[in-house]
């Protein structure tokens, strides 16, 4: 009778000590997951998304300071592959990030479809997310033209995407979503023989 009770006890005791482990995990999980919303990530992610009713490129078309991209898909003739349906992501460099790449490169770039739609497409991906909630550490994530691109939101440099900042009032339309970055994102082009 002793030694039932004597077991009866520690499996009470184990289970016991399992709830109180299942509990502090719990907690130390939430507080970790607050400790990494905090602050200027915490604000991103509060900052409600536009909505734009009509394409990707219809809503490119009626920003000003997306001008040049509008120029840029339209060159390539991507315009009609941004307009279709789909749920895609996309990139959108402003005005000045075209006006920050250097002009011999930027026309380098413009002046070849080739080059001009493999940089373009770098900036869009096949599907839509919140670029906001990639916390913490880098998402490398398929981009149209092939090769990554690097998403990250973190209290010291905000959400970026490779070394590009963007701005968490994302775009929400018919096929996807948009969001504003500062800078041209530039694939790894690869030297022919």
């Amino acid at each position: 009778e002793e030694v039932r009770s004597r077991a009866a006890l520690g499996r009470t005791t184990l289970v016991a000590l399992a709830v109180v482990a299942s509990m502090m995990l719990s907690v130390i999980a939430e507080a970790q997951g607050k400790r990494h919303y905090k602050g200027p990530v915490r604000e991103c992610l509060n900052t409600n998304l536009t909505h734009f009713d009509g394409t990707i490129v219809e809503a490119a078309i009626a920003t000003p300071q997306l001008s040049t991209l509008v120029d840029a898909v339209v060159a390539a003739g991507l315009a009609d592959a941004l307009s279709a349906d789909g749920r895609l992501t996309v990139f959108a460099p402003t005005n000045d990030a075209f006006a920050a790449v250097p002009a011999e490169l930027l026309t380098d770039i413009v002046g070849d479809p080739a080059v001009l739609t493999e940089v373009l497409t770098y900036h869009v991906l096949p599907r839509a997310i919140d670029a906001r909630r990639a916390v913490g550490r880098y998402f490398g994530l398929k981009t149209l033209q092939g090769q990554k691109v690097f998403v990250r939101s973190s209290k010291r440099h905000g959400p970026t995407v490779n070394q590009s900042t963007f701005n968490c009032n994302g775009v929400v339309t018919s096929n996807g979503v948009v969001w504003i970055i500062d800078s041209v994102l530039l694939p790894q082009f690869k030297q022919s023989n």
